[in-house]
């Protein structure tokens, strides 16, 4: 499979505008990536440019910092998927996850999937702020909650995906959920090696430099 279907073709820039989200969604039917990923206000708008293609269209969901309450991301999810949005990345409540109230976080997961139903829910762990031990928490809180992926980053965060980070998600999930790298990923070769490792999505905003075998630059997420 071509590295271009592993890649979320990303912008969640707080000043990104329309024209962007239009320019990424053309972007993304010339290189036949994966999806678009944009923030949620964004959604109808990437439905529309993105109609009558195979490009599927991702909304963030409780981005970038995961700490508002429950029903504001039910809520969130739910008129993303309605707007258009085919598949969500949330982030999850990484303050409540550090005060180990596991129940709170693995229940706010499952909320979102039942509210999107057959539509893919990745589940942000943002990583940069976790212990080891918490990163295997949160991916097996996601899979209790029958995530369908577990992912590292917003891009956002103090970091981005490492490959020490991917392996410790991966032993975690056993096979029950896929992965996905974000942040930081920047070019061909650390795309390669994390598909190498098993993930089956890539979040960027380096996607075209990534299949072009370039590099792109230290502020792209």
């Amino acid at each position: 499979m071509s590295i271009a279907k592993y890649i979320d073709h990303t912008i969640l820039a707080a000043n990104a505008t329309s024209a962007q989200i239009i320019q990424l969604c053309e972007e993304a039917k010339q290189y036949n990536f994966f999806s678009v990923c944009v923030n949620s206000a964004y959604v109808p708008l990437a439905k529309e440019h993105t109609n009558g293609s195979e490009v599927a269209v991702c909304s963030v969901v409780g981005f970038p910092l995961g700490m508002m309450d429950t029903a504001s991301k039910v809520f969130e999810a739910k008129t993303a998927i309605e707007n258009g949005a085919d598949e969500i990345d949330m982030v999850i409540n990484i303050g409540r996850l550090k005060d180990g109230d596991n129940a709170y976080v693995e229940n706010e997961i499952r909320q979102i999937k039942e509210a999107i139903g057959d539509k893919v829910l990745k589940v942000i762990i943002e990583t940069c702020y976790l212990t080891d031990d918490e990163k295997i928490t949160a991916s097996k809180l996601s899979v209790n909650a029958n995530a369908d992926f577990v992912k590292t980053s917003t891009g956002f965060g103090t970091g981005g995906a490492t490959y020490e980070d991917i392996q410790l998600m991966k032993d975690a999930v056993e096979g029950k959920a896929a992965l996905k790298a974000s942040g930081g990923v920047r070019d061909f070769e650390t795309a390669q090696k994390y598909i190498d490792m098993g993930v089956t999505r890539l979040g960027t905003s380096s996607g075209i430099k990534i299949i072009q075998g370039g590099t792109a630059d230290e502020g792209s997420y």
